[in-house]
């Protein structure tokens, strides 16, 4: 007698599994995100874990450091945001928009890597061999170690791995990769978490380190379920708008290094180059002497960078007056407006705000508040802040200037790019002098900030 094939309604999103189809999961409230998947038949053969055979437990300080396996990717900016360097054995997940450069910049780092001689395995499963060798003809790849497989199948793709060996794995994308032992679609909840599972076995008990290329949602989340971030060992997302010319790697989960690492690339014609003074690279087009526009020092992880914040206050011609944000928390933003509107007396009810990070950064860490209210006093009262002045701070709701952190870090960079003075909080203001050559003006409250540079 022929077994009934068994069939369940899984949620893409999350994973909750349902005997019948619902609108909404129960679980994490998405709506239409249930699809039916058949359950693997029973006493069908599984794929034999690699390298499992024989594991017993192991004494910690019997344990090797891992601190010398790390070794470059031969791009400094890419090692960067993966913590300083490739770990052995690590599994690396990267999202983006579609174009964005995501298997540009990794056929990039299959290139320098295969120069040091280790092999390298580029998986396949949205391009033919050809079309991937276009493209490494036009960045100027001549790689001998760089091996190509187009290939969708779990199975078949871990059989060339045993046979290969490499010494690096680049599988592009995870959605498209199936297992014959599933009857799902490729890309569906039960796909996506075996074939993750499957490579994240593979990488740590054969110490390969493997890169995983993900699809993206249209609101900017990777496509899957989220169990897919929590498996992998370093999360690494792809920013830019499709019409700016540079890109940037932010780390939004690392397992070997500091999350919110970021990285800064200038998409050329040769592909994507590393940016190795992006303060200066986003300060380049910088207005002098426009009212509205100040320069304010964010910390990324590890780096200090300085960019422009303007802001664009108007009197509105709609009923209600528009708020608008890009690059900053519109909810931030509003919070500020209130605050003007209850401290320091400035009537914005009537008037339009727009507030934009020029060159397309996001920076959403509250240092950035005191220079979102300089730029809209600045606008609304048409006074320029003088361009040589970088300015850094969290405002709180009763309008005082409170303490960040990484000051003296804030400073020196502000110092290296030739900044003369530095409006900061009091409790923020380092022990030491700092740099001699800028000027270091401590404020409590908005009030005081705004007499210090406007009268």
């Amino acid at each position: 007698m022929t077994p009934k094939i068994k069939s369940s309604f899984v949620c893409q999103n999350c994973g909750y599994v349902a005997s019948k189809w619902i609108g909404k999961c129960p679980d994490c409230g998405e709506w239409n995100s249930l699809v039916e998947e058949r359950m693997p038949i029973p006493g069908a053969s599984a794929l034999v874990s690699r390298g499992l055979a024989g594991s017993t437990p192991v004494s910690f300080d019997a344990v090797a450091s891992q601190e010398q396996s790390r070794f470059s990717s031969g791009i400094a900016e890419f090692d960067r945001v993966l913590g300083g360097g490739i770990v052995a054995g690590s599994l690396v997940l990267i999202g983006g928009d579609p174009g964005i450069g995501k298997s540009t910049l990794l056929l990039q780092v299959s290139d320098r890597l295969q120069q040091n001689n280790c092999t390298v395995l580029y998986i396949s499963g949205e391009e033919s061999e050809k079309q991937i060798k276009m493209r490494g003809d036009r960045l100027g790849i001549r790689a001998a170690k760089l091996f190509l497989l187009t290939e969708t199948c779990l199975e078949r793709i871990l059989e060339s791995i045993d046979q290969l060996s490499p010494g690096i794995i680049i599988l592009d994308s995870i959605q498209t990769v199936y297992s014959e032992r599933l009857p799902s679609a490729p890309g569906s909840f039960s796909q996506v978490r075996e074939v993750a599972t499957h490579f994240l076995l593979l990488s740590k008990h054969r110490s390969i380190p493997t890169f995983l290329i993900g699809h993206i949602t249209k609101d900017g989340s990777l496509a899957g379920p989220k169990a897919l971030e929590h498996i992998v060992d370093t999360v690494l997302y792809f920013e830019g708008e499709r019409y700016h010319h540079h890109r940037i790697v932010r780390t939004v989960k690392n397992r070997f290094g500091a999350a919110n690492e970021l990285g800064v690339f200038e998409m050329t014609n040769e592909g994507l180059v590393p940016v190795d003074n992006p303060s200066k690279f986003f300060l380049a087009e910088r207005p002098s002497g426009a009212a509205g526009s100040v320069v304010i020092c964010c910390v990324e992880g590890s780096r200090p960078l300085l960019v422009e914040l303007q802001a664009l206050v108007s009197d509105t011609n709609y009923a209600s007056a528009r708020r608008m944000a890009v690059g900053v928390d519109p909810n931030r933003v509003s919070l500020m407006l209130a605050m003007l509107e209850k401290r320091l007396g400035l009537h914005l009810l009537n008037n339009d705000v727009y507030v934009n990070i020029a060159g397309g950064l996001n920076v959403y860490e509250p240092s950035a508040d005191l220079g979102i209210v300089t730029a809209m006093i600045s606008s609304y009262r048409n006074l320029a802040v003088p361009p040589d002045t970088v300015i850094f701070g969290e405002v709180g709701l009763a309008g005082e200037v409170r303490a960040i952190n990484q000051a003296q870090l804030r400073i020196r960079e502000a110092s290296s790019l030739g900044f003369k003075k530095c409006i900061l909080p009091r409790n923020s203001l380092p022990a030491s002098e700092g740099s001699p050559d800028i000027e270091l003006v401590p404020v409590k409250s908005v009030q005081e900030s705004f007499d210090v540079l406007f009268n």
